[in-house]
C-alpha cells in the first residue's frame, strides 16, 4: 500500500519536473529564417527593412550560382570543341597528344603494356584530283568514323593531320597491337565510301609502336610513322 501510494504521489507531481533534461523544442528561441535562409535567426525577428535587405542579397546569391553553373557548363562545352578535329568526328592533334602521354604515364607507372598505331592513307590525292576535294574530305569523315566506331571505349583515335590519323590502345601489348592494326585497316578496307552516286574504295597503311619506359608522345608517334613507312615500302616492292 505505501508503495502504490507513494508511485501515486509521483505522478501526481509538478508535471516540469517529468520534464527535466528532456529535448524541449520551445525551448528554441532562434529557428532559421524561413525563406531567407539565416540560420539562429527568427524572420519575425529582423525588421522590414533587414528582411527586405536579406531577400535581396538571397535572390543575388541564387543569381549568381546559376550564371556560375551555365558558365562551368560553357567552359566545358569549349572545352570538347577545343579538343574536336575541325573536319573529322575525332579528337585533333592536340587532345590525341594529351591522351597520349596519359596514357605513357599510366603505363610507366602501373606497368601496363600500351601501343599507338599510325594510320596514312592511301590515294588521296588521286581523290582529290579525280572527285574534287569535297570527296577527299568525305573520305577523311568516312575513315575517322570507320576507326572510331571500331575501337574500345578505353581506346583513342585522333587525326593527326592531313590524312593521318592515330590510335592509342589501351592495355595492348606489340602483339595484339598489330593484329589490332590490321583488323581496322582491313574494316577501312570492307568498308568503302559511298559518295554522290560513287562507290570509293579506301585502304590505309599502318604502323605500331609499343610504348618503353623511355617514351615521351612525339617520339611514340615517330617511331609509329616510321613503322608505317617501312610496311607502305615493303608493300609497294612485294
Amino acid at each position: 500500500m505505501s508503495r502504490r501510494g507513494s508511485f501515486s504521489a509521483n505522478v501526481g507531481a509538478d508535471p516540469r519536473r517529468r520534464r527535466t533534461g528532456d529535448y524541449a523544442p520551445e525551448a528554441n528561441n532562434c529557428e532559421p529564417a524561413g525563406s531567407l535562409g539565416i540560420p539562429g535567426i527568427a524572420e519575425d525577428a529582423l525588421s522590414p527593412e533587414l528582411r527586405d535587405g536579406v531577400a535581396r542579397l538571397a535572390a543575388e546569391r541564387d543569381r549568381l550560382r546559376d550564371e556560375l553553373a551555365r558558365a562551368r557548363a560553357r567552359i566545358a562545352s569549349l572545352e570538347r570543341l577545343a579538343d574536336k578535329d575541325a573536319l573529322t568526328p575525332v579528337a585533333n592533334r592536340r587532345a590525341f597528344v594529351r591522351q597520349l602521354a596519359r596514357m605513357i604515364a599510366f603505363t610507366h607507372r602501373y606497368g601496363v603494356p600500351a601501343s599507338v598505331v599510325y594510320f596514312d592513307i592511301n590515294n588521296m590525292k588521286q581523290i582529290n584530283d579525280a572527285h574534287g576535294h569535297p570527296a577527299g574530305d568525305a573520305a577523311l569523315r568516312h575513315i575517322a568514323a570507320v576507326l572510331r566506331d571500331n575501337i574500345r571505349s578505353s581506346d583513342v583515335v585522333g587525326r593527326l593531320g592531313g590524312d593521318e590519323f592515330g590510335v592509342v590502345l589501351a592495355q595492348t601489348d606489340e602483339v595484339q597491337a598489330q593484329a589490332k592494326a590490321a583488323a581496322l585497316a582491313n574494316a577501312i578496307a570492307e568498308t568503302p565510301l559511298r559518295w554522290e552516286g560513287l562507290t570509293l574504295s579506301l585502304s590505309a597503311a599502318y604502323g605500331i609502336h609499343a610504348f618503353s619506359a623511355t617514351d615521351d608522345p612525339q617520339h611514340a608517334i615517330e617511331a609509329a610513322d616510321r613503322a608505317m613507312y617501312r610496311q607502305k615500302r615493303a608493300s609497294l616492292e612485294a
